[in-house]
């Protein structure tokens, strides 16, 4: 389990749970720089969706225009890949090489709670429901926007 508190009082936390995660050898991923990385939250396009992608961009600082360190968030049929690289530009601005430097794991939201962590009666905002009509279940991201990005 993992979960993702706000740093706002009126924010939400969201409890993820980690299903899948390689975290390669030590000698490939080497030392990870400590700058605040750049985000992209790509395919976050619902009323929930969006929420989630609050909650997970309140988790860091905004990034200085100088750092090389990207962390992506892609959402794909409510389950969340993470990805971090370093990009370079050896060649200047119109050449970019990425490369990935740490763990990759899939998240799977299971919990939304007004408030925080430590807020031991806070609201149920969304909870997962195993056995939901799956016409009527929230997702985070809306089926036209998956078709989109698949053509």
């Amino acid at each position: 389990m993992l979960s993702a508190n706000s740093c706002y009082e009126e924010e939400a936390s969201g409890f993820l749970q980690v299903l899948r995660h390689d975290i390669g050898e030590k000698k490939k991923v080497g030392t990870v720089s400590e700058a605040y990385p750049h985000l992209v939250l790509n395919n976050f396009s619902t009323k929930l969706g969006e929420r989630v992608q609050n909650i997970l961009k309140y988790l860091f600082p905004t990034a200085k225009d100088d750092s090389k360190r990207v962390m992506t968030f892609a959402n794909k049929n409510d389950f969340i890949s993470f990805r971090h690289h370093v990009y370079e530009q050896p060649k200047g601005v119109k050449s970019i090489t990425l490369t990935e430097c740490g763990p990759r794991f899939e998240l799977k939201l299971y919990q939304i709670k007004l408030g925080t962590i430590d807020q031991p009666h806070a609201e149920n905002e969304w909870v997962v429901r195993a056995y939901t009509r799956s016409a009527k279940k929230s997702k985070l991201a809306d089926a036209t926007a998956d078709d989109d990005q698949m053509q």
